[in-house]
């Protein structure tokens, strides 16, 4: 008989060590490095097949075998995931590239508005099992708004620390949903300790990116469904946007499975991360040759979720895209802001400046011949331009009843 998820224990990601599933846990105990679920493959291969996923549900829940909840019962699901992956070729075409072939994956069509839903879902039904009380997290903007959500589904209190910058649009979404929110003075470095004082004292279980090991669970479904929806293959490469970097994390981990399976074979995409100039640590780490990333001095950028000084899983993302033949791009937020106006105008898909990043990025490597125009690429928008509308000002005339235009 099947099981509902395979899970069998956890992995420290940087010594290896085995640590508990069916305890609470943050980083490892050993090495103070992120925890990776593992699951049985040797017996998910034998009794799992992808002919199975035809008659369920379209949501990332839809691999539950690979996803930590250990029955229906403990899903908080909004529907997250099964976001489309939309070809477009306008858009190579208003690239001076006709012949292009770029696709993008969507996210911003995920419950909250962003990827952040994927990682949330995994983390608070899991987090809820263990039978956490309360949760809390620092957050640029839209992963402290699928926290909010999944929380009040959950019927979990939840606290939120975020830049007094951060966008409008995720304060209303962490307010509506009940939650208490923080600004603080500070960029998301200073949010992360401000909750690492308070949780032991407060009672409230950290979420913050990979310091517990379920959010990059939900976000390897990014990879699982980019190859089903390619027909069980994998493409030339993929542009990620990378602040905390774990989708590229997730992916990664997603594609070692897949294989593990039987479900695709060894070939990889190239995994390009895209950071924005006035935050760029994983770039200059990764063209230094370096394994882990030095914190950014006086990180800025428009996109909030690239001003990430410092990513605790700096060490996975590097050593992915090393792996996969890939590169480090930064991009500026003029360009950031050109490929979102851009990719709206060609395709409608209406991205923030971070999901627009991938885009701009893929110019570069276009003009410079370091990807060719018959590479199949996806890019990744994600998160929606709805969470971040004051950064694209819309000026028009007024008419006045009667006149004409």
């Amino acid at each position: 008989m099947s099981a509902f998820s395979y899970l069998t224990h956890l992995e420290c990601s940087r010594c290896g060590q085995t640590h508990e599933a069916e305890a609470l846990q943050t980083v490892s105990a050993c090495c103070g490095k992120p925890l990776l679920a593992r699951y049985d493959l040797e017996r998910a291969r034998r009794e799992w097949n992808r002919e199975a996923l035809a008659q369920r549900p379209a949501t990332m829940w839809r691999y539950h075998e690979l996803l930590p909840a250990r029955q229906e019962a403990e899903i908080v699901s909004l529907g997250e995931g099964m976001t489309p992956l939309l070809a477009c070729q306008q858009l190579g075409q208003a690239l001076e590239w006709p012949s292009a072939r770029v696709l993008v994956k969507d996210e911003g069509q995920n419950p909250t508005g962003s990827f952040k839903a994927r990682g949330m879902s995994a983390a608070v039904s899991r987090a809820r099992a263990l039978g956490v009380k309360a949760l809390a997290t620092p957050s640029a903007g839209n992963a402290a708004a699928a926290m909010a959500a999944y929380a009040a589904r959950a019927r979990l209190p939840a606290v939120v620390f975020m830049p007094e910058d951060a966008p409008e649009s995720a304060m209303v979404q962490v307010a509506v949903s009940g939650a208490k929110l923080y600004l603080v003075k500070g960029l998301i470095n200073d949010a992360g300790a401000m909750v690492a004082a308070l949780k032991e004292e407060r009672g409230w279980f950290d979420v913050a990116t990979l310091k517990e090991p379920y959010r990059a669970e939900g976000k390897k479904t990014m990879g699982f469904e980019l190859a089903e929806q390619l027909g069980w293959r994998l493409p030339d490469a993929i542009l990620y946007p990378a602040g905390g970097g774990t989708g590229i994390v997730g992916m990664w981990k997603a594609f070692e499975e897949l294989e593990a399976l039987g479900w695709i074979g060894p070939q990889r995409p190239r995994m390009i991360i895209v950071q924005a100039e006035g935050c760029a640590p994983l770039v200059q780490a990764f063209h230094a040759g370096s394994e882990t990333a030095e914190p950014w001095q006086d990180a800025h950028t428009l996109a909030g979720g690239l001003r990430v000084p410092a990513a605790i899983g700096d060490f996975l993302i590097l050593r992915a895209v090393r792996a996969s033949g890939g590169t480090a791009v930064m991009v500026s937020d003029a360009e950031m802001l050109a490929a979102a106006k851009l990719l709206a105008a060609t395709e409608g898909i209406f991205a923030g400046l971070e999901g627009a990043a991938p885009l701009a990025a893929y110019r570069k490597l276009l003009a410079d011949g370091a990807l060719k125009p018959e590479d199949e690429v996806v890019l990744f928008n994600t998160g929606s331009g709805l969470l971040s509308l004051d950064q694209f000002p819309a000026q028009a005339p007024v008419l006045r009843p009667g006149e004409r235009p």
